[in-house]
Formats: C-alpha cells, sequence, structure tokens
C-alpha cells in the first residue's frame, strides 16, 4: 500500500499546482487589463492637447461664421447706400435740369410771341417736375436716411408746387397790363424754389453724408442742387424786368426817366467773323466756349449806361452777359458775350438780347434767336 501510496502522490501534487497557476494567471494579466483607468501621464497630456485644439478649431469656425454675416450685412448696407446716393444725385441732376428750362423760358417770354405759348412751356417743365417728385417719393430708402430723404421729399415737392403757381400766374404777368398781383404771385411761387434749395443744401445733404461717414460708405459726392438761378428772382420788379412788362407802381430804381424814348435794337449777331442766321442752322465750335458779338443801335433819344448784353442756349445752363457802359441815341454800339462755359454739343436755340432799359416800351426788336449746331 505504501507503494500505491507514493505511485499516487505525484498527481495529488498537479492538483494543487494547477488551482494556483489559474489563481496566479490573472495577476499576469492585470497589468494589460488596467490601461484605460490609469494611462501614463503623457497619454492623459495628449488627449486634453486635442480635445483643446479641438474646441479651439471650433471657436474659430463659430467666429469665422459670425464675421462672415456681418461682412454680408455691411455689404449690403453699403450697396443700398451707395444706390441711395446714385439715385439722388441722378434725380437732383434732372431737377437741376427742368430749373433751367423754367428760367430759360421766363427769360425769353418777351419773345415768345404770346404768353399762351409760355404758359405751354412752363406746363411741360411741371411734368418733369411731377415725375421727378414721384420718383423721389418711391425711392428705396435705407433706414440710416430715412430723415434726409424726407426732407428730400419736402424739397421736390416745393419744386413742383413752385413751378404750378408760376404756371398759373403767368399769363395775367404778361397781358397788356401787367397784373401786379400775378408779378407778386411769382414772386411768392419763386421764393418756393429759394426753400427747397435751402432744404437740400442744408439739411439733405450734410445728413446723406453723416450716414455715409458712419457707415464707412464710399461715396463721389452729391450735386449743387441749385434751382433758382439767383436771388433777383425773388424780387417782384425784377422778375417784371425780366419777363419785360412794365407795372405802374412797381419798379427797380427810383431814377426818374427822362422825357423822350429809350431803348435799342439788335441788328445782327456773329462768331468769329461769321454772322448767324436766323433762317437756317448754324455750325459753331462748341471748345473753347464760343464769344458772340452783339451788333444793335441805341434806338431812342437819349444815351444810356450800363446797358446789359445777355446770349443764352436754351434747355442748359450755359449762358453769357456783358455791360456796356454807356451807349449813345442814334449810334451803333457792340458788345462781345463769351458763353460762361462750353455747350454741350448738339442742336440748340441761341438766344442773343439787349436787355431792357429803364422807360423802354418796344421791346420786339430787343432779341434774335438762331438754330445753332455745337460741334
Amino acid at each position: 500500500m505504501s507503494f500505491f501510496d507514493e505511485v499516487d502522490e505525484p498527481p495529488r501534487t498537479e492538483t494543487r499546482t494547477t488551482p494556483r497557476a489559474s489563481r496566479s494567471a490573472p495577476r499576469r494579466r492585470r497589468p494589460s487589463g488596467t490601461g484605460g483607468r490609469r494611462p501614463p501621464s503623457g497619454d492623459q497630456q495628449s488627449i486634453q492637447i486635442r480635445r483643446a485644439v479641438a474646441i479651439g478649431a471650433v471657436l474659430v469656425v463659430i467666429v469665422l461664421i459670425a464675421l462672415g454675416v456681418h461682412g454680408c450685412e455691411q455689404s449690403a448696407t453699403e450697396s443700398a447706400l451707395q444706390d441711395y446716393t446714385n439715385n439722388v444725385s441722378s434725380l437732383i441732376k434732372q431737377s437741376d435740369t427742368t430749373g433751367n428750362q423754367l428760367f430759360t423760358v421766363l427769360a425769353t417770354a418777351a419773345s415768345a410771341g404770346n404768353a399762351t405759348s409760355v404758359h405751354e412751356s412752363i406746363t411741360r417743365t411741371l411734368q418733369s417736375a411731377d415725375s421727378q417728385l414721384h420718383s423721389v417719393k418711391t425711392l428705396s430708402v435705407p433706414s440710416q436716411v430715412a430723415g434726409a430723404n424726407q426732407k428730400l421729399v419736402w424739397a421736390f415737392q416745393l419744386r413742383a408746387d413752385g413751378i404750378a403757381n408760376v404756371a398759373n400766374d403767368i399769363e395775367p404777368a404778361l397781358g397788356t397790363s401787367a397784373n401786379i398781383g400775378a408779378i407778386n404771385a411769382i414772386a411768392a411761387a419763386t421764393a418756393r424754389f429759394y426753400a427747397s434749395d435751402v432744404w437740400y443744401k442744408d439739411y439733405v445733404v450734410p445728413e446723406v453724408y453723416a450716414a455715409l461717414h458712419a457707415n464707412g460708405t464710399r461715396f463721389s459726392g452729391l450735386p449743387a442742387g441749385q434751382f433758382l438761378p439767383n436771388v433777383d428772382w425773388l424780387v417782384p420788379a425784377d422778375i417784371a424786368n425780366a419777363l419785360h412788362v412794365t407795372v405802374p407802381g412797381l419798379s427797380s430804381s427810383s431814377t426818374k426817366v427822362t422825357p423822350g424814348t429809350h431803348g435799342h435794337q439788335l441788328n445782327s449777331v456773329s462768331v468769329a467773323g461769321i454772322t448767324l442766321q436766323t433762317g437756317s442752322t448754324n455750325a459753331i465750335p462748341a471748345k473753347p466756349a464760343p464769344t458772340f458779338t452783339l451788333n444793335f443801335e441805341n434806338s431812342g433819344s437819349n444815351n444810356q449806361t450800363d446797358v446789359v448784353c445777355q446770349v443764352t442756349v436754351t434747355g442748359t445752363s450755359v449762358k453769357g452777359q456783358k455791360i456796356v457802359p454807356e451807349t449813345f441815341a442814334g449810334k451803333n454800339a457792340q458788345c462781345q458775350v463769351t458763353l460762361s462755359s462750353a455747350p454741350p454739343t448738339g442742336t440748340y436755340s441761341v438766344v442773343a438780347r439787349i436787355e431792357k432799359v429803364p422807360g423802354e416800351t418796344h421791346l420786339a426788336n430787343n432779341a434774335l434767336t438762331f438754330p445753332v449746331t455745337f460741334q
């Protein structure tokens, strides 16, 4: 039995060691199985860096999106302001042209033939003014210039209303017995033009410029916007003189008119030695600004002082004026009038005139009109 006991001993030994080996195996695997819980310090830093980089990238994307949105909004605002300013500039230029046409009609009213044709011409300028007023009212207006645009509407409204009033009173003002009430009414109408210039120059332009500067918007500037040619058109006596009408009790001069006849007769007009023709088109170089030589006669029995010679290119703002210090009764005289600037190319009516002098009643021979093609 002891032999068998010795033979059976090894199996018992193996049986004991196998569980020990199995118990020790997990101990050998434990270090490799615990890496997620306790990583080395270098791996932990890498993870933190990657997280920081990811967060930074997200922040950069957010900032870029915000800047992009702001840039788009800024660009849209600048574009809207630029478009508005360009539209205002165009409308002001159109309105200035309408003003030039109106005052050319008034300045040449005496040679127009009859008061009805003058009224019709003024009505056409009113149609232009009404169209421009409508355009101003329907502009696309950025919020930054809303206040300025309202003032611009008022300025255009004053201009349209003023022209309408002139149209209403021009025929009685040009009647054979000129109506002092009509002359005064025209003066009140021209005061509207003066007010419109003040609104535009002193309020609209500064407010638009301030909005453009505040937004950092580039712009090329707005036109001067001068509708009323000069303040003489605010004075009833000067309006009567411009219309070549005599109104009892209305005079711009306190100088007593001497007895006898007064006045001048325009005989011919030439440019560079070539006499212009009233019945055919005359070709004249536009540049440099041409000089017109007016040949006229003092057809009265009195000498005259400070005689005004004037040349106007109808439908434009281009004109010229020269004052002759003195003309002598029954004698010929001459003046040279250079236009204020080179006229635009094209065909226009050019009116040359010797302005009315105190006591002059016959005005039919004071002016000549020529069709001229400026080249």
